[in-house]
Formats: C-alpha cells, structure tokens, sequence
C-alpha cells in the first residue's frame, strides 16, 4: 500500500511540473510575439488617388433589331403561279421581277376591251353624223325639234360609252400588268410559299394569297422599352439642361450577345408619344448603318443609351467600397497614417469601376488593397498603388 501511494505521488509531482513549463514556454512566445509585431509596426495597405476620367454616364437596354421596311407580297390579281424568279433568301432589288402570274386570260380581257373601245368609236362616229344631217335639216325646218334631240343624246350616249371602254382598257392593262410582281423595295426576300402551278387568289380583300415577305437591311431599326421611372429620370437631366432631350437625334451605341465592346453606333430616332399602361414602360427606337447586311431584324443586342453629357468623374474600384448598414463607405488614409472613413453615394458602373457622386475628393487616398487589416482611427502604412479601368488592364 505505501509502494502504491508512493508512486502516485510521484506522477502528480511530474504533471505538476509539466503544467508549470508549458506555462513558461506560452508566456515567453507571448512576449516575443508582442515584441516582433512591435517592431514591425503598423499593417500595410495599398492606396490610391481616385481615378479622374471625363466620362459620359450610359444606360444599358436590352432590345431587338427590326427591318426599316416590312412588306407582304400579295397578288391583286387572281391565277395560276407560272414562273419565280428568284432564289430563296437573296437580296432583290427595288423593281426585280419576283412572280409571274398567267397573263394570257388577261391579254384576251384587254384584246376584247380593245375591241369594244372600237365599237364605241363606231357609234360615236355615226352619231356625230346623224346630228350633223339632223342639224342642217333642223335649219330648214325639215326635221322636227324631238327628232334633233334624239340624235344629240345618241351622240352623248355614244360618247359615253366610248369613254367606258377607255376605262375597261385601264382596267385591263393594269390587270395584266399586276401579273408580273415586282418587288416594291431593296431587301433580302423570305421563302416563296406558293409554287408554280397553284392558283393564287387576288384582289383588296383579307382572303388573298401570301406569296412572300420582304424586309430592308440597310438601315436597321433597334426597338427597346425603357422603365417610366429610367424614362423620369431623363426627363429631369433634360428639364435641368445636363442632357440632350432623347426626342433629339442623339448617339447611341449597340451590340450583339457576342461582342464585348460597343462596335455599333447609331442615332436615337424615335421616342413614343405615351406610356405603355400595362408594362409601365414607354417604347424607343434607334437606327443603325448595316451595310455590310451582318444584323438580321428580329436579332435581340444590348443598347447604351447616354444618361449624362461629358463631365470629370471620380472612379474607384468596387471592391474598396464597404457597406454599414444603409450607407456606403470608403476607407482613406491621412497624412499620418489613420484610417478614416468617409460615407459616399456611388453611381453607376462604368469600366468597370464605380462612378462616386459625393463624399470623395480628388486628393483623398483611398485603400484599395487590405482593407480586412484596417480598423477606423487605427494607423496603417500605406503602400502606393494605381487605380486602371478594365480596358486599361485589358492585356494589349
């Protein structure tokens, strides 16, 4: 038994002096680590200038691209498709020969119309004879006055007619001149949907045949809608004179889903006269060159339309700006080193840095980099560094 609780007592004395070296060993590191950050000194942080560009603001839609000109070819004649004159999707030009009805019913209406203008000449002639003879007789008192008065309206009567059959004649030339479909405008032409051999319906009515549609290529609409409050805010810029009314041919800019950049300028043509009710949004409307035919209408794209007129902005990386609640924050360092932070009203994007409305002046010097190791009223030490857009660190 006392073997026993002499061997305990021996363990306890050596756990004792283990905890008591552990404890020597931590607080000798302690020192010395307090000592290393003491000499090291405060944090290092990147800061910069804000960046200082003249800018115009821009806001972005998404729209569709639309023909300029839209046309439905239909026959005003009715009969029997005979020819086709052109290949699918080719670009025609204004005056092409596109469908070719059956003419020939339509010669033998204007042979026979012909015809009958000759028979009404024919009665006009003998008319103007018989009130010539009625005349000389009536002089002479040999012919009575109802006599004379029949041949002057046989004579108007025939006249008449005559002029009847010019217009039949009209008529008929037009008819078959509307055999031969032409194209009405320079544009590339769909799909033919009828073919040779079928009976094409004419005339004014809903009912006749769609033979094609064409649509212009150069120019080329873009259609976009803007919100009711984006189209207020422009109102205002207009109203207070820091923007050109949009009613105004002002410049825009366009691409498609694929391209990175804004390739495509164009003008802003067209701003509707009211507010869509239902949507809430009001309908606008660019032109843009295509003579190359690359843009197809019913392509949708992106358009920027400019929000401001050319002023100096102040530009900051979006990651140096923190949120405290409802307010947006910048950290900047003083001449002595001290983190300050200042609240600001960022703007909109633009090269991919932010655009600062209030709270930042042109000589603050912002921290870009190593924002987790600054603490406002702590002292940092600030590490020149340079604020670039996107297309500045874009590799050349």
């Amino acid at each position: 038994m006392l073997n026993i609780a002499s061997k305990s007592g021996q363990f306890a004395g050596r756990k004792a002096a283990s905890f008591f070296i552990i404890g020597i060993a931590m607080l000798i590191l302690s020192v010395f680590s307090n000592v290393a950050i003491a000499q090291s000194g405060p944090p290092a942080v990147t800061v910069a200038n804000p960046l200082q560009r003249e800018i115009v603001e821009y806001t972005e839609f998404t729209g569709q691209f639309a023909p300029v000109e839209y046309v439905e070819l239909r026959s005003r004649v009715s009969g029997y498709l005979q020819e086709i004159k052109f290949t699918d999707g080719q670009i025609v030009n204004k005056g092409d020969l596109l469908f070719l009805i059956d003419p020939r019913s339509f010669e033998a209406s204007l042979t026979s119309m012909r015809a009958q203008l000759a028979q009404s000449l024919a009665r006009v002639d003998l008319a103007d004879k018989q009130l010539e003879r009625a005349s000389k007789l009536r002089e002479k008192d040999f012919v009575a006055s109802s006599t004379y008065d029949e041949r002057v309206q046989e004579k108007r009567v025939a006249a008449a007619a005559a002029e009847i059959a010019r217009a039949d004649i009209a008529t008929a030339e037009l008819d078959l001149e509307f055999t031969k479909i032409l194209a009405p405008i320079t544009g590339r032409i769909s799909r033919h949907e009828v073919s040779v051999g079928n009976l094409v319906s004419g005339g004014d009515g809903s009912g006749n045949t769609l033979l094609t549609t064409i649509v212009s290529i150069d120019p080329i609409y873009f259609d976009f809608d803007m919100s009711e409050s984006a189209f207020l805010g422009y109102q205002r810029a207009v109203q207070s004179g820091t923007l050109q009314s949009t009613r105004e041919a002002i410049p825009v800019f366009a691409r498609l889903t694929d391209e990175p950049d804004w390739p495509r300028e164009g003008t802003l043509d067209f701003v509707d006269n009211q507010v869509d009710r239902t949507s809430g949004t009001i309908r606008m409307r660019a032109v843009f060159p295509n003579k190359d035919g690359f843009l197809t209408p019913g392509q949708f794209g992106r358009i920027r339309v400019p929000g401001s007129d050319k002023y100096t902005a102040l530009l900051i990386p979006k990651e140096a700006i923190v949120s405290d609640q409802s307010n947006k924050i910048v950290m900047t360092v003083t001449e002595d080193g001290t983190v300050v932070p200042k609240v600001i009203r960022p703007g909109p994007t633009y090269d991919g840095l932010r655009i600062i409305r209030t709270g930042l002046e042109p000589g603050d010097r912002i921290i870009i980099d190593g924002l987790m190791r600054a603490r406002p009223g702590a002292k940092v030490t600030p590490q020149d560094g340079e604020i670039k857009g996107a297309g500045e660190r874009r590799p050349g």
